[in-house]
């Protein structure tokens, strides 16, 4: 089904040749590296000289959980007006019933930034971010970078990337995003995907085979090869926007007559051509997918690597959910979640079924789902499903072709384009419930459940086609493989009316005279203090799991309304997994302020230290963790830590390099420690950290004070860019740009 290939690949006469059976002599190796269609995208969006690659843009996009935050960050450090396009989209905190009008004040906001600095704003309800960037500036050849994890349109031939707010902040201030060439590995799809089989199975069978391997990690995914002709444009859609879950930086696609009609539908047909890799080409490793061996596949709760067939999962049922149990119970302080006693006799009935968003909520999704269900009952009983068409254009067709109303008739409740059911905001199942979704992640609470308050449900991630299966079947788990139903569905038609007459496109024509509207719950960055030369750091949190996500750093949902007040929201920090962390943190940022007013680290703490600290040295918080950063793009995992006076992290390794990025922008130290030996409590003292750091020490030197004993450690950094030192040096990004103005 899937084959990974690893070390070096040639791509040539449409077949993959090990590098070792190759025979490829140096000067045609060299030729081969730049024949790769994401070599020749990102080195001509480079303006820099060298090895590392200095990436301008030629459009941004963020939705209303990060812009505000990003344009009061970049209006802190001397924003006059948006230098290239950026939309800003309103699909997260799209639901006005959390903290009364804070999140209409949000848009409200977004408007009027739109207005003064020339940008795009798109309404609440009228498109989740990643489908109207799809619809609306996605070109062949071009580069995005998005504040969403999911920012991919590498099958419309667009090189796109999901990162934290700050990096955006950089571009929007003529800046630069700094990486080295990243690796590139080749994704060879052949066959032709069986009926009953979608393009979230495709990416579930894809995510289970190389996340833990941590294979593509960091890596840009090529995708090539004669499958890609066999798949319609939202089923490669639908694949490439899951690559995020792979780990992978970016994704491209080859690009053909369907890529073409694609943008002819949208009145875009001048912003394609054709993609294609030289022949050679050279890539660092492969993945090869047969799509005519792919099953309808289930990702079991807690993640989308958490893979299996239907047919394997129905088969091994009791082993496989007694695991799902025991990570599901090592949430809740009583444990009593339970799934094994939704498989009865010989089934497994599920309680939930969402189809949504920038995955799930594609016309062709749900046209199929339609088509499968066919006016059958979905019962009126527990179960229930809801679809979210991904934007009103899609919604209309679907509409004026008649499946809205099957689905109604069906009972199914149809609701318009939110991103809410993927984190949390939205169809929070009820507790010990099991929702199957098609909706691109299945981390724990991400669904909205509240573990700490005794509640745990969880999801499963499925195919629309399947759901729909599930669906007509009284909700017992069935795979579309099983269903007769007919799969050809009626031609897409996309109404640009829709965006003409509702979203304002001022991208290239600000408006300064214009004023920003505030609303009471929108808050500056509070003053971020520079690195000094030592610092004293407190260890207030150690999280010991394989993996940390960001959404336990800062849990979406609800909280996501007060993500415009970073003092308000930094509350809710760690509060699903270390709910003594905020104070244990607030302590520590009290001691620090004292410092700054008198001059010097208070007596407690100097006795609780009980080793010689020299005078101008930082004192601060920090969090331990294993492998954090796993997941969203959203800043705030880092800054909430850092607006509550943290200094650094302390991992074995960081999941992705934009949590990494994170972490730098707000003047953090990503620390990396091979040995996991800290306890709550501890203190770590770091002397001449910013000679270090300056020097590109290759190992940091440290103090380690625990339970009275003082022992000697080192940690490493990575690699920082003069850039990066100087952001920790300052402090954060925004002091680095006031350093520089």
């Amino acid at each position: 089904m899937i084959k990974l290939i690893k070390g070096g690949v040639y791509y040539t006469e449409g077949t993959l040749l090990k590098e070792s059976a190759a025979f490829m002599v140096e000067s045609k190796k060299q030729r081969a590296i730049k024949g790769t269609m994401a070599y020749s995208v990102l080195t001509a969006h480079n303006g820099g000289e060298g090895k590392g690659l200095k990436i301008r843009f030629d459009a941004l996009a963020s939705h209303d959980i990060t812009y505000v935050g990003i344009i009061q960050t970049a209006k802190a450090s001397g924003l006059k007006q948006f230098p290239v396009p950026y939309t800003l989209t309103n699909c997260h905190n799209s639901l006005c019933a959390v903290g009364g009008t804070i999140n209409e004040d949000d848009h409200l906001f977004g408007l009027s930034a739109a207005k003064k600095y020339g940008g795009n704003f798109v309404p609440p309800h009228l498109a989740v971010i990643h489908q109207y960037m799809r619809e609306t500036e996605a070109k062949c050849g071009a580069m995005i970078l998005g504040s969403d994890s999911h920012t991919r349109y590498g099958a419309l031939g667009t090189m796109a990337i999901g990162e934290g707010g700050p990096e955006l902040v950089k571009q929007l201030l003529g800046q630069t995003y700094d990486i080295d060439m990243p690796e590139i590995i080749a994704v060879y799809l052949k066959g032709k995907p069986k009926k009953g089989v979608g393009p979230h199975d495709v990416a579930i069978a894809l995510i289970g085979a190389v996340f833990k391997k941590g294979f593509v990690k960091n890596k840009v995914l090529e995708f090539i090869g004669p499958g890609i002709a066999n798949l319609s444009m939202d089923f490669r859609c639908g694949i490439d926007v899951m690559t995020t879950e792979t780990a992978c930086l970016s994704s491209i696609w080859e690009t053909d007559g369907k890529t073409r009609e694609f943008f002819k539908i949208h009145g875009r047909e001048g912003d394609f051509k054709e993609l294609h890799p030289a022949d050679p080409a050279y890539y660092s490793g492969a993945v090869v997918i047969d799509l005519s061996r792919i099953e309808p596949m289930i990702a079991l709760p807690f993640h989308p690597s958490n893979a299996f067939s239907i047919r394997e999962f129905l088969e091994n049922a009791e082993d496989i959910l007694a695991e799902t149990e025991r990570e599901g119970n090592k949430l809740l302080k009583s444990p009593s979640f339970s799934l094994r006693d939704k498989f009865r006799d010989g089934k497994f009935y599920v309680d939930q079924a969402v189809i949504a968003g920038c995955a799930g909520g594609s016309y062709e999704n749900i046209a199929e789902a339609a088509e499968i269900l066919g006016g059958r009952s979905c019962g009126n009983g527990g179960f229930s499903l809801s679809v979210y068409p991904q934007s009103q254009p899609v919604y209309k067709c679907l509409a004026d072709n008649g499946y809205i109303s099957s689905l109604m008739t069906s009972g199914a409740i149809v609701k318009t384009a939110f991103c809410g059911p993927c984190f949390g905001a939205g169809d929070t199942p009820a507790n010990n419930c099991l929702s199957i979704r098609h909706t691109t992640r299945n981390f724990e609470n991400r669904e909205g459940s509240k573990p700490a308050e005794g509640q745990l449900s969880a999801v499963a991630l499925m195919d629309a086609r399947s759901i729909a299966a599930t669906s007509a079947n009284g909700g017992v788990l069935t795979p579309a493989t099983q269903f007769e139903y007919t799969r050809k569905i009626k031609k897409y038609f996309f109404d640009g009316a829709i965006y003409a007459n509702r979203v304002y496109r001022g991208a290239g024509n600000p408006k300064p005279e214009e004023e920003l509207i505030y609303g009471v719950n929108i808050a500056d960055w509070p003053e971020q203090i520079p690195l000094t030369e030592n610092v004293l750091m407190k260890v207030v949190s150690v999280l010991n799991d394989p993996v940390t996500t960001t959404d336990e750093l800062i849990p979406s949902g609800e909280t996501s309304s007060y993500r415009s007040n970073p003092l308000r929201l930094s509350e809710f920090a760690l509060s699903r997994k270390d709910p003594s962390y905020v104070g244990r943190a607030k302590a520590v940022l009290e001691a620090e302020k004292n410092r700054r007013e008198s001059g010097k680290l208070p007596r407690e703490v100097l006795d609780e230290v009980g080793i010689e600290v020299d005078g101008n040295t930082l004192l601060g918080s920090v969090v331990v963790a294993r492998k954090p950063g796993d997941g969203s793009a959203r800043e705030q995992a880092a800054s909430c830590q850092r607006v509550l006076g943290g200094i650094a992290n302390i991992a074995c390794e960081y999941a992705t390099k934009r949590y990494r990025s994170n972490l730098i922008n707000w003047g953090m130290l990503p620390l990396l420690c091979r040995n996991f030996e800290f306890s709550v409590g501890d203190y770590i003292y770091i002397a001449h950290i910013d000679s270090l750091i300056k020097t590109d020490s290759p190992a940091i030197p440290a103090r380690l004070i625990s339970g009275g004993k003082v022992k000697n450690i080192t940690f490493d950094i990575g690699l920082l860019t003069p850039e990066e030192k100087n952001i920790i040096l300052s402090g954060c990004l925004i002091n680095y740009n006031k350093n520089k103005r």
